[in-house]
């Protein structure tokens, strides 16, 4: 009997046991990176078996994208499979054929799995009920960004000392809220491992609605006021606005005075709050660089590098399952 197809399309009803499995998988490989770029290791990639050698990857970005886009690339190949790159203006998509046709194109050729990034809201479960072979949501719209909230919980689980540790804490998720997969994954991830969120911005950013993201453990509050949010936090994602979904409209002038992490606002909190970023940052709008470049509670670098651990942990579980035991031949390699 042929077993189910598995995609990885969203946060939202994932199980906890789940998103647990791929986040320790996510440090698995991160911690792996950490050891290749140490010269104390003596160690390359090249000493590592490929579990996805043989296995093609379709990368189907419709939207542009930098870190997302590059970090599935970067992944596939530290695990042996080829990648072959689609992009809006170098598919038949420029010229009218539909998301799903595209799927279907791709498939017939016998790619092993599609990463799909689109900017229609759903566009990544419409591909998943097209092909057969299993796909990836790399952002969809206004939906979800899977991967993302991987990597954001493997940054801050190991920041915090532990998956668990995270049960209790508060996470404000600030700025534009209503237009951000990321917020939207990232507050069912947390609110899965019994974390507290509160979404900040203004009302026509932020609308009282989204207080129903929250699922199983954790809370979610909005907030208006961003100084009174950030009163007892743990932990900060700051999101830019996005302009390419009519951001700009809702927003006024002075968005940076009132929601910005500006130094002022920064100097204010403790040593101890990680300030994460997903990218690109509009500088001095949502962040200031005092905080963006900040040596120790800054970790909009970390989320690139955790990036491309989470989309192997991802790549992995999906098309090679049986083999993820193959990290204790990895740490004998490294060693």
């Amino acid at each position: 009997m042929t077993p189910p197809k598995r995609d990885f399309l969203q946060i939202r009803g994932l199980s906890r046991d789940r998103l647990q499995e791929l986040i320790e998988a996510t440090l698995r490989h991160r911690a792996l990176m950490s050891a290749a770029e140490d010269p104390e290791h003596n160690w390359d990639w090249t000493a590592a078996p490929r579990p996805l050698a043989g296995k093609i990857i379709a990368n189907c970005f419709l939207e542009d994208s930098t870190r997302t886009r590059c970090s599935f690339e970067v992944a596939a190949q530290r695990l042996g499979a080829t990648t072959i790159n689609l992009t809006a203006s170098g598919s038949s998509t420029s010229k009218g054929e539909s998301l799903a046709d595209t799927a279907r194109t791709l498939a017939a050729m016998g790619v092993d799995a599609i990463v799909v990034r689109t900017a229609a809201s759903g566009g990544a479960m419409l591909v998943a009920d097209t092909v057969d072979c299993p796909v990836i949501n790399a952002g969809d719209g206004r939906h979800e960004h899977p991967t993302q909230a991987i990597l954001d919980m493997a940054v801050l689980s190991e920041w915090f000392g532990g998956i668990e540790q995270l049960v209790g804490k508060t996470v404000c998720i600030v700025g534009d809220i209503a237009n951000s997969r990321v917020a939207r994954s990232a507050t069912h991830a947390l609110t899965t491992l019994g974390a507290d969120v509160r979404l900040v911005g203004p009302p026509t950013l932020v609308p009282p609605s989204l207080a129903h993201l929250t699922q199983r453990h954790g809370t979610v509050e909005v907030h208006h006021h961003l100084d009174a949010a950030l009163d007892g936090a743990d932990a900060i994602i700051m999101l830019r606005l996005q302009l390419e979904r009519a951001a700009g409209g809702a927003v006024a002038n002075d968005y940076r005075t009132h929601f910005g992490l500006t130094p002022h606002r920064f100097s204010n909190l403790p040593a101890t709050t990680p300030i994460l970023h997903p990218g690109p940052m509009n500088r001095g709008v949502e962040i200031d660089n005092t905080a963006a470049d900040h040596a120790t509670q800054s970790f909009v670098t970390e989320q690139v590098g955790m990036g491309v651990a989470a989309r192997m942990a991802v790549l992995m579980n999906l098309l090679n399952p049986s083999r993820l035991s193959c990290w204790e031949s990895l740490t004998q390699a490294v060693r």
